[in-house]
């Protein structure tokens, strides 16, 4: 999100709006949306879109996503998520942490995909619904190729048969599952039913009832989480998705874990990318996001000398205007003061559409209020632009546009001093502004990562 520039539409709905500033307003990444802010994205558009539509014709696809903190790599994500689910994709973002979502245990990371797993029309978790709509393919289908009705549910176990024999090569209690789903919706057993499926979706302490009904044991294990990622893109695909977008975020994490768990998870990421490229996992686009020490650091991915082979990209002979976005690792540059102002102006006028005085809106939050506050937030922060969106968005609409919109005679430049309290900032926010005044702090302000 680099430049000035923004194609917002002409017509935003009021809920898309709501949403977007409501987010805002917390200083979090809206959900939704983000095509109305988003700027500076133009030169990734045709290389990703590109390969959204490779992955919807049956291929798949890994990409990394670089960039300090700031600058943008959630927002990032989410957008290219949006762009997914435009065409029909099955979206899951997850974020990687060493207490609830270890990276070293694929069985983990599998059943978050499941919890989050949204589509256009459902939100997460949009397991079930998906999972409904394959077998009503699956009768659809049989149906059209001349079964009756007696015949149908027989003429089902053979298309289920047929299309997950792939899968049941390496993880055939899946397509055992289903089966168990299937047969508890049958017989009236929702609790059952809702049981097996909780067990697909990779849950573990499943009632072993629940499970001997189904035919199934134990809980899934890290192997046989591959064999089910498989299982999930043959169901999508089948109930009419083109795909499914995974975003592992923040992978960043992996440096701050013990040296045994941070290998380990680096191996499952390099397994993950040779199965993505040996073509294991049709219809799957598998981002991950990490900042430039994770890509070049000895306590990242240089740790693995096969993972930094594969994600080695040249960020040091050529300006980031010539960066190749068909590359598999990509670089967010950031914010400057100019983009970062731009980007207000694009909120402000966003707000102000939905205001009860859209022309007070503008003109007393003129476009150099904007750029005053976005100086003033910066310098907060140490002067560190590239950190300062998520402030620097919260302040200009809660703070400053929420008091304009409601109050006649409030006038920011007058009534509206900047304070930043350490209890709002995240932990690189506090860090920068414990060096603003100078390097005056003491070395108990400074919160280091060991």
């Amino acid at each position: 999100m680099s430049s000035t520039g923004s194609k917002r539409p002409a017509q935003v709905s009021a809920a898309r709006r709501r949403t977007v500033i409501d987010a805002l307003r917390r200083g979090a990444v809206p959900e939704s949306g983000l095509d109305l802010l988003a700027t500076g994205l133009d030169r990734f558009e045709t290389a990703l879109d590109a390969e959204l539509d490779a992955v919807a014709s049956g291929g798949s696809v890994f990409k990394a996503v670089r960039g300090e903190y700031g600058s943008g790599k959630t927002f990032f994500t989410r957008w290219l998520g949006e762009r997914a689910k435009r065409r029909n994709f099955a979206v899951a973002e997850i974020q990687i942490s060493e207490n609830e979502t270890p990276l070293h245990k694929l069985e983990t990371v599998y059943r978050r995909l499941t919890e989050c797993l949204t589509t256009s029309s459902f939100p997460p978790s949009a397991l079930r619904p998906v999972v409904d709509a394959w077998f009503y393919a699956l009768e659809e289908d049989a149906l059209a190729a001349g079964a009756t009705e007696e015949e149908l549910p027989g003429e089902v176990e053979k298309l289920l048969v047929a299309r997950l024999a792939e899968v049941s090569r390496h993880a055939p209690s899946f397509a055992t599952a289903l089966r168990g789903y299937r047969a508890a919706l049958a017989d009236d057993d929702e609790a059952t039913a809702a049981a097996v499926l909780a067990w697909l979706g990779g849950q573990p302490h499943v009632a072993a009832s629940a499970r001997r009904s189904a035919g199934v044991r134990g809980d899934l294990d890290h192997f046989g989480a591959l064999g089910f990622l498989q299982g999930l893109l043959t169901v999508l695909r089948d109930s009419g998705h083109t795909g499914l977008f995974v975003v592992l975020d923040e992978v960043e994490t992996l440096q701050r874990v013990r040296s045994d768990a941070r290998d380990k998870a680096l191996n499952a990421l390099r397994q993950l990318i040779d199965e993505v490229h040996s073509g294991r996992f049709p219809g799957l686009y598998l981002a991950i996001t990490g900042t430039p020490a994770f890509y070049d650091g000895q306590q990242g991915v240089q740790r693995l000398a096969p993972l930094a082979q594969r994600l080695a990209t040249d960020f040091i002979t050529t300006e980031p205007r010539f960066d190749n976005p068909r590359a598999v690792q990509i670089r967010l540059p950031g914010f400057t003061q100019e983009s970062l102002v731009g980007l207000g102006v694009t909120i402000r006028d966003l707000y102000a559409d939905a205001a009860t005085s859209p022309e007070r809106v503008r003109t007393v939050v003129d476009d150099a209020y904007v750029a005053d506050l976005a100086r003033a937030v910066g310098g907060a922060l140490g002067g560190k632009v590239g950190v300062a969106p998520r402030l620097f968005l919260k302040k200009l609409v809660g703070d400053v546009l929420d008091r304009v919109d409601q109050f006649d005679d409030f006038d920011p430049r007058q009534h509206y001093k900047l304070t930043v309290a350490s209890s709002e900032l995240t932990d690189v926010e506090r860090n920068l502004a414990a060096t603003a005044t100078g390097g005056s702090a003491s070395a108990d302000d400074i919160d280091l990562e060991l």
